[in-house]
């Protein structure tokens, strides 16, 4: 092999392993959203103080760590942003168990409800009274509270075991039919769970619209509108921006919706994990069920 060549080829493996040094030492000292699960403290203390304990002392050579949610109902941990070199100091400490980065999920949807040959006044639809009086908390992207599916009337009061929040403010107010709405992004957003994409206040009114009638698009189709439970509650989790839903944010409004005192937890979102261990909204799936909690997801 002539010299040249032999200079071209140690130059490139060069550059080739220098990219490949950087982009591992990039990755190391780039924050990412992990999930954390411990296990619980032998003594009664601060939950949430005993999970930053599991956080990296701040110092001005690191970024800095962050603790997005504390998790209790759901599973005993966490969801934090840390480096690569701060979370493999984490899995020495006491009481560590196991960790992953967080996924992110995609809105989906489905039919309508003629599918399922639902009648208004007659056969299943009717003997199940519409749903009255059920609560269910939808996983989305925020909902439009002043939408027509959404009026409350002939619906019944508010179930004495709700013990959820309406962070809508003003004007924009929660009734006896949205019962309900929280943002729950981690991403640091303090907004008003609106809807901007749509696709919160589609499901939602599917899910559980009242009845609307003379309904129709721009002039066209004329009928009455309906949600498969239309007498149920609605409660909204914002837990979706236009580029996805982060699997932190989902895992804390499963946490949420068991304190709430929900009766059905829906979302139409896919992409989960294939095995059920290592996806933490099937674990959170389960704790609902635990307590009586009914879970309906995207297939």
């Amino acid at each position: 092999m002539a010299t040249s060549s032999r200079l071209i080829l140690f130059s490139t493996l060069v550059s080739l392993i220098s990219f490949y040094l950087s982009s591992t030492l990039g990755d190391q000292n780039t924050l990412q959203t992990y999930i954390i699960h411990v296990s619980l403290p032998t003594s009664e203390v601060n939950l949430e103080s005993y999970y930053r304990s599991f956080l990296p002392v701040e110092d001005d050579l690191t970024p800095s760590s962050q603790l997005i949610h504390s998790y209790h109902y759901v599973i005993s941990g966490f969801a934090a942003r840390l480096t690569h070199d701060e979370l493999q100091e984490m899995e020495k400490t006491a009481g560590f168990i196991t960790t992953k980065p967080q996924k992110m999920l995609a809105l989906h949807t489905t039919h309508t409800s003629n599918f399922l040959g639902l009648q208004q006044n007659g056969g299943v639809w009717q003997e199940s009274n519409y749903g009255r009086s059920v609560i269910i908390r939808l996983l989305d992207s925020g909902i439009t509270s002043d939408h027509p599916s959404f009026h409350d009337n002939n619906m019944p009061p508010l179930p004495a075991k709700w013990k959820g929040k309406c962070e809508f403010t003003g004007s924009v107010t929660c009734n006896n039919k949205l019962i309900g709405a929280r943002n729950l992004l981690g991403s640091g957003s303090s907004d008003p769970p609106f809807d901007y994409t749509g696709h919160g206040t589609h499901t939602s009114s599917m899910a559980a619209g009242n009845f609307v009638d003379r309904a129709n698009i721009f002039g066209n189709a004329n009928g009455s509108l309906a949600g498969i439970a239309p007498f149920a509650h609605i409660a909204m989790y914002k837990v979706c921006t236009e580029g996805g839903c982060e699997e932190a944010d989902m895992v804390a409004a499963i946490e949420v919706a068991i304190h709430d005192g929900v009766d059905v937890i829906s979302g139409s979102i896919g992409g989960f994990h294939r095995s059920f261990h290592g996806d933490y909204i099937t674990v959170g799936s389960f704790a609902t069920m635990r307590n009586g909690i009914i879970v309906v997801t995207f297939a």
